[in-house]
Formats: structure tokens, C-alpha cells, sequence
């Protein structure tokens, strides 16, 4: 399952989480975010122990410059409340779950 995370539930849900947390940064007009978003729904589905957020960064332009998001898609890797991984851009869900394990 994806969370639509907000300014208003990140500290709860973010930095409350016991498990890793992914958070997929994009909008409705980004092509690549588009090809993105059901691999990450994909990953969301597939692994129990890995929260996946969705912001949409026209809708949450708070979050979006607390994360400093110049581009489109982003990804980050959340663990224990600290940032271990990001990425910009369009990557497989092998590259994503790299991404995840890396850390």
C-alpha cells in the first residue's frame, strides 16, 4: 500500500516508522514520474517490511523544499528518521530495490 504523505502526517508517519520508508516525489504532469509510479505501487505491494509514500510536489510544496526536490522523480531512502539513499529520475524496480538495500 502507498501513503499520499502530507506536511501534516510526515513526522508520524515518517519518522515514526520501525521499518524503512521510500519516498517517491513526483507530479501528474512528469512523464517519468508516470512510468515510475507503478513500479513503486508494484514495490509497495510486493514488500511488507518497506513503507512507501507518495508526495505529489505540486500539492505539498512544503515537503517538497524541505527535501530541496529540484527534479523529478525522486526517490529517497528513510531509515531510524535520517535520509541513507536518494536518486533523481526514472530507474527499474531492480535499481529501486538496490536503492533500498544499499543502505
Amino acid at each position: 500500500m502507498e501513503i499520499n504523505l502530507t506536511s501534516k502526517n510526515f513526522e508520524s508517519v515518517v519518522m515514526g516508522s520501525e521499518i524503512p520508508v521510500l519516498i517517491d516525489f513526483w507530479a501528474e504532469w512528469c512523464g517519468p514520474c508516470m512510468m515510475l509510479s507503478p513500479i513503486v505501487a508494484e514495490i509497495a505491494e510486493e514488500n511488507d517490511e518497506l513503507l512507501v509514500c507518495k508526495v505529489n510536489v505540486d500539492e505539498e510544496q512544503e515537503l517538497a523544499v524541505a527535501f530541496g526536490i529540484e527534479s523529478i522523480p525522486a526517490l529517497f531512502v528513510i531509515k531510524d528518521g535520517k535520509i541513507v539513499n536518494q536518486t533523481v529520475g526514472y530507474h527499474s524496480k531492480e535499481d529501486i530495490l538496490a536503492l533500498v538495500g544499499e543502505n
